[in-house]
């Protein structure tokens, strides 16, 4: 056990490096760089388009799941993609039907959405099942979290600025008080960019822990013989 968790170190030094940047540039740029207005208490509004923090770590770990390689980045890619497509569809049905109380609207979706990207898997070896669930997951995960915009009224994106917020009936009911309220459709795409920046640390972590790895000790030849 001890031999394995050595052989383990280098991957995991790496991982805690990259964690490290990418939680630490994602944070500041959602609350501090790419905003929409000063809260008064040392961070700012997040613009509509932020990152879905979580979301990278779940490509993250489907990447080393998958392989490790070029090909498991490439799987959760298009997995991302079709997972993300599919919730965007699912959360326009949720608001084109029936909203806050009824839950029917939300479980239908999800049911259906499901399906979809079962029979989706009949696209080729490309896709991959079981990742498009996960990517599925973080969307109606972040949609959620922001609110529920389409569902709950005054949800997600209903009112986003700081004039806004300091109004109840209009502050939205997104996570921090709405503070991230997010419209559905920039929940789809701000998870999708996520999940791509989790392939990319999966890429960036892998080649880190290879570098990191000790070369074993190589022999010198020995002479040829004297005939």
């Amino acid at each position: 056990m001890a031999e394995r968790m050595k052989g383990l170190l280098p991957l995991a030094i790496a991982i805690t490096v990259v964690s490290f940047i990418y939680v630490e540039l994602s944070l500041n740029f959602t609350f501090h760089w790419a905003t929409s207005g000063d809260l008064g208490n040392g961070l700012s509004l997040p613009a509509s388009f932020h990152f879905a923090i979580p979301a990278a770590f779940v490509s993250w770990g489907l990447f080393f799941l998958l392989g490790g390689d070029g090909a498991a980045a490439r799987g959760v890619a298009i997995a991302s993609f079709f997972g993300c497509l599919t919730a965007l569809l699912m959360m326009v049905f949720v608001a084109a039907t029936a909203g806050l109380p009824d839950f029917w609207a939300i479980s239908l979706g999800v049911a259906v959405a499901g399906g979809v990207l079962v029979v989706l898997g009949g696209l080729g070896a490309w896709y991959v099942i079981p990742a498009t669930f996960p990517a599925f997951a973080c969307c109606v995960f972040w949609w959620i979290a922001t609110g529920l915009d389409g569902w709950a009224e005054k949800g997600g994106g209903v009112g986003n600025s700081v004039q806004a917020l300091a109004k109840p009936a209009t502050a939205g009911a997104g996570a921090f008080g709405g503070v991230i309220s997010t419209p559905y459709g920039w929940v789809a795409f701000n998870v999708f960019v996520t999940l791509l920046v989790g392939c990319l640390l999966g890429l960036v972590s892998s080649r880190l822990a290879s570098v990191l790895t000790p070369k074993p000790a190589t022999t010198p030849a020995s002479d040829s013989p004297a005939r």
